[in-house]
């Protein structure tokens, strides 16, 4: 309103006539007040808040030789090494106080250091559904119990997550998906790939006979795949946190998928170095594993030879008298 009144004033106009037309509009406001207003000075706070942000931007973000802005090696500082960095360069007088604002406005949050890669971090609240499987990881046909994990794997562009979901019936891997991030999307998308697959084979998830189990990762228990889960009516099993047997048909094929993929040159020659060369190995592991692979649990036969068995049994045409 100050921008306004100020603009038409720049035009000739009396500012008690443009007050008496806004009030006129339903914008109550005086001309004493715009007068007031128009005088005030900003707070010492909003004015050193602001030089900090300028000082903060200035040196978290620097300039390629293409005149694209990138951040700099000094916007990975978090609050105390920048306010140290300010303090020591550019602004002496820099308290913690306005740096941690003036971050946050930024988006800057520091980098932090971790000590190895974790992919089961369990939910804050603690609340997850029950193990409805027991370590019982055996199912009379296709489309009862499907378990999930994803693992991850180094490449020269950083890390990539590799989540599966497998069929128990028959150990087929009926999705997959990789990833550069952990959020909950990396374990929705193969839900949703898994499903999508088995009603285009003709063999859908029956609602209310199906249960999707996996470990206790902060990706399984959140709000968006447990509300997904009841919407496709799916029962929901978790096992126990830190306890690799409650999903121990996963972590033995986490490790097959890790032997037999990521640590040869079979499925990719020469080593990974972006998201495409995991995506690409792991297209031609998933398929041999599905379709050449022998498994000595299912008598020596790839997974979906032995579904295809099962489905031949029920469809059997009946024999003459």
């Amino acid at each position: 309103m100050l921008a306004f009144i100020d603009e038409q004033r720049g035009q000739g106009r009396a500012v008690e006539s443009v007050c008496r037309v806004l009030r006129e509009q339903g914008c109550q406001i005086a001309a004493r007040t715009y007068r007031k207003w128009r005088s005030a000075r900003p707070a010492a706070r909003t004015i050193t808040d602001a030089q900090v942000v300028d000082a903060v931007r200035t040196v978290a973000w620097t300039t390629d030789v293409h005149g694209r802005r990138k951040l700099a090696p000094e916007g990975l500082y978090g609050r105390r090494k920048m306010t140290a960095l300010l303090r020591g360069s550019t602004m002496a007088g820099a308290s913690a106080g306005s740096v941690d604002r003036a971050m946050r406005l930024l988006g800057l949050s520091g980098v932090r250091r971790d000590v190895k890669v974790r992919t089961t971090i369990p939910a804050k609240d603690g609340k997850r559904a029950g193990d409805l499987l027991d370590r019982d990881f055996s199912a009379a046909a296709p489309n009862k119990v499907w378990v999930t994990d994803f693992t991850y794997c180094r490449t020269w562009a950083g890390w990539v997550y590799v989540a599966f979901i497998v069929d128990v019936f028959a150990q087929r891997i009926v999705a997959w998906h990789a990833s550069t991030s952990k959020q909950t999307e990396l374990v929705m998308v193969p839900l949703r790939m898994a499903l999508w697959e088995r009603d285009r084979e003709g063999q859908p998830a029956v609602p209310g006979e199906l249960i999707h189990h996996s470990d206790a990762g902060s990706q399984y228990t959140s709000i968006l795949l447990t509300e997904h889960l009841a919407l496709e009516e799916i029962l929901p099993s978790i096992g126990s946190v830190g306890d690799a047997y409650d999903n121990a048909l996963m972590e033995s094929i986490n490790g097959l998928y890790k032997a037999e993929c990521i640590r040869t040159t079979v499925f990719h020659d020469g080593p990974y170095k972006t998201i495409a060369d995991v995506e690409f190995a792991t297209a031609g592991w998933v398929d041999w594993y599905n379709n050449r692979r022998l498994h000595s649990t299912l008598g020596n036969v790839p997974p979906i030879k032995f579904e295809q068995a099962h489905y031949a049994t029920l469809n059997r045409e009946p024999q003459p008298a």
